[in-house]
């Protein structure tokens, strides 16, 4: 829940742990779906420096990432075929082929996803609930570890996201404007 006035992905003032931590992991998704939003496909497949990395690319690999942290990580179902030959090719540069309307719908629809997934989770149990998310001899994580290490991925690939997306047009800040909203909210 945010404060009146405050946009939706803004995180709450006060709140629980779980709270907080889900407010902050969604600023993030916020952030980084502005950072590659309005884009056509040359926008999307633009470069900056000598990265081969795109906000199309990014669009289509945090997409399976939220598939795989919210399904196999957390309660180990196995990943949605859709992924199967993303993840059977080790090289893979995440040039994605999908237009940007594609790109758009595949990232949205495994957000909402996720986030439902996460929300039924900590009703269930919380944050100090196992997951499936381990290593072996070793033990499971813990929910809170997961969206952690999630967290993580995205702090990593908004940074990404910034810098692509000011070399393609410029656009810079840190949050999004205050009237813009995801569509998975």
């Amino acid at each position: 829940m945010t404060e009146l006035g405050a946009p939706p992905w803004e995180p709450p003032l006060t709140g629980t742990d779980a709270e907080q931590l889900v407010a902050a992991l969604d600023r993030q998704r916020a952030t980084f779906r502005w950072k590659a939003d309005g884009l056509d496909a040359n926008g999307l497949h633009a470069r900056s420096g000598a990265s081969s990395l795109t906000l199309g690319g990014l669009l289509m690999h945090l997409a399976l990432v939220e598939d795989h942290y919210s399904s196999m990580r957390l309660s180990g179902v196995e990943l949605d075929p859709r992924w199967n030959e993303v993840v059977a090719d080790e090289d893979a540069d995440f040039a994605p082929t999908k237009s940007p309307e594609e790109l758009y719908a595949l990232y949205d629809e495994s957000v909402a996803t996720a986030r439902r997934r996460y929300a039924e989770a900590l009703v269930d149990g919380g944050l100090d609930q196992p997951v499936s998310m381990g290593v072996p001899d070793v033990g499971h994580a813990n929910l809170r570890r997961l969206l952690l290490d999630l967290l993580e991925e995205y702090g990593r690939h908004t940074g990404h996201a910034d810098l692509i997306r000011e070399a393609v047009d410029g656009r810079v800040g840190e949050d999004p404007d205050d009237d813009w909203v995801p569509a998975w909210y």
